[in-house]
């Protein structure tokens, strides 16, 4: 994960129907009392509880005219493909980049997930005479329309979308209807609707992506990074109580604790942002005993996510002219540790739920016992009742097989995240550098990639690093425009130091440095 990720360890979306009775725990610490668990785990939940003010149109119900669009999503075999028309010149909300090359990069991104995912975007500049794009909607399963207005285009896509089982439009004509699943968006599908827009409405590639991946996992095929999105039964609550008795006990007796389960009840299971904040806001020794017993240890949600193998981001292969050894690499880590307090202040990071948060620091440092190497993240989380607290993480390095790879491992509030990392480049004078990860929770159902941009001072490289960051992003399959920048202000009193007897570099020499 990346360097301040914070696995959401407790989907805790482990809902039974209503005609289940209550369970009740008798530990024999607690004879004389009973502890009912609360409603958020009793009831069947399959999506956020979360109420917003969805920007997909809610239909009357009526289902659509085609009957022969199948919405069976249980068959393996089904093919996904996705149709995106969008405005000709519109510009989007990520940095300005136009919707045209955020279409073209989310096609890229899907076949990362699947590569038979297939997805074409065009322009709204069409016709009747644009048979290419008429034949690609006769044979789509999803239409995705964005920052079409213009009556023209409009009429065209009314006139050759009625047989598309799924059609969902953003930023565009009221007169454009949305459907799931064969019907217009009705009662069964608003909670759908409303995960999609509340994801579309954050304006990242990542959560761009995850919106055509719900509408497939759920009208066309399961997408297995997507397993966690679906309910759990009476086994997972029977394991918790069977295995963890004292553990969910102790959390529902205190009310810190209490308050993570709530919120995160109220969060999509995979949205790591919004589990990332309840986790942060409401962290505690009691919360991390849950967790390391109910999914690290027992595993009661029966997932098992895995780190992606897309996309492939080779390491660099020189520094200053000499060839990266493991040594050398490890030196760009410590980066200017010794010199600073820290190693390197994060600039700016690909991960909308890990790599936005305020004043990231980085320490990197090699540990006493031989071979041993470090990664302790501080950062700065503003909770949800308004805080702005200091968390730090320790991680374990080991070398890759390939100098400038290594893999990360940290039991992070109960739950074992497991990531590569790859050194993708530093400037010689090491003014910045650029990281990537891939990583996964298994037992928490999550995998993730990303990417950080670091610097001395936290800083953007000045105009002549711009080539050779837009090369580094470009070998992480990584759009500018996808970067949110980090705050570094206000971060006076960071929880920095380091260990009694850590040792730094071996190769570099950063007091040469300017």
């Amino acid at each position: 994960m990346n360097f301040l990720k914070l696995p959401p360890p407790l989907h805790l979306h482990l809902l039974l129907n209503h005609n289940h009775r209550s369970l009740s725990f008798h530990p024999h610490t607690h004879r004389n009392r009973t502890f009912t668990l609360p409603s958020f785990f009793r009831q069947k939940s399959t999506s956020p509880k979360r109420i917003i003010s969805s920007i997909l149109q809610t239909g009357d119900g009526v289902t659509s005219d085609s009957d022969s669009c199948s919405t069976e999503h249980d068959n393996l075999s089904s093919v996904v493909r996705i149709v995106a028309v969008v405005g000709e010149g519109a510009l989007s909300p990520l940095k300005s980049a136009s919707w045209l090359d955020v279409m073209i990069h989310t096609a890229e991104r899907l076949k990362w997930v699947d590569d038979q995912y297939d997805m074409l975007v065009f322009t709204d500049n069409i016709s009747d005479s644009n048979q290419n794009l008429q034949r690609e909607l006769t044979t789509s399963n999803i239409l995705l329309v964005v920052s079409v207005t213009n009556p023209e285009p409009v009429e065209w896509i009314q006139r050759y979308s009625q047989k598309i089982p799924n059609v969902v439009c953003f930023d565009s004509s009221p007169a454009l209807q949305n459907k799931l699943g064969g019907s217009l968006v009705n009662k069964k599908t608003k909670e759908t609707a409303k995960t999609i827009s509340e994801s579309w409405i954050r304006y990242n590639s990542d959560d761009i992506r995850f919106c055509l991946l719900l509408i497939i996992n759920s009208y066309i095929k399961p997408v297995p990074i997507l397993k966690n999105l679906r309910a759990q039964g009476f086994s997972t609550l029977n394991c918790m109580v069977k295995n963890c008795g004292i553990q969910v006990l102790n959390c529902l007796l205190d009310p810190n604790c209490r308050k993570a389960l709530q919120c995160l009840n109220e969060c999509s299971p995979v949205d790591q942002v919004c589990n990332y904040q309840c986790i942060a806001s409401y962290e505690s020794p009691i919360l991390e005993e849950f967790s390391l017993c109910v999914l690290q240890k027992h595993n009661c949600l029966d997932l098992d996510a895995k780190i992606p193998e897309k996309p492939f981001v080779p390491p660099m292969v020189k520094f200053q002219g000499e060839p990266l050894s493991h040594e050398i690499a490890e030196d760009l880590f410590v980066g200017w540790l010794g010199k600073m307090e820290w190693s390197w202040r994060v600039v700016a990071g690909q991960n909308p739920a890990y790599d936005q948060f305020p004043c990231q620091y980085q320490l990197f440092y090699r540990g006493k016992a031989k071979g041993s190497f470090w990664y302790e993240p501080v950062f700065q989380v503003k909770t949800l009742d308004g805080k702005l607290v200091w968390r730090r993480r320790k991680y374990r390095v080991k070398r890759g097989k390939v100098a400038g790879t290594f893999y990360f491992s940290v039991l992070d509030n109960g739950v074992v995240s497991n990531e590569s990392w790859t050194i993708v480049d530093v400037a010689d004078d090491l003014s910045w550098g650029l990281f990537h990860y891939s990583g996964a929770a298994r037992v928490a159902g999550q995998s993730y990639t990303g990417a950080v941009l670091v610097s001395l001072d936290g800083k953007y490289p000045n105009d002549s690093e711009k080539d050779g960051l837009l090369s580094a992003l470009g070998r992480c399959y990584i759009k500018e425009w996808e970067l949110f920048d980090v705050d570094n202000c206000s971060c006076s009193g960071p929880p920095l130091g380091l260990p009694e007897g850590s040792r730094l570099h071996t190769t570099i020499n950063v007091d040469n440095l300017k």
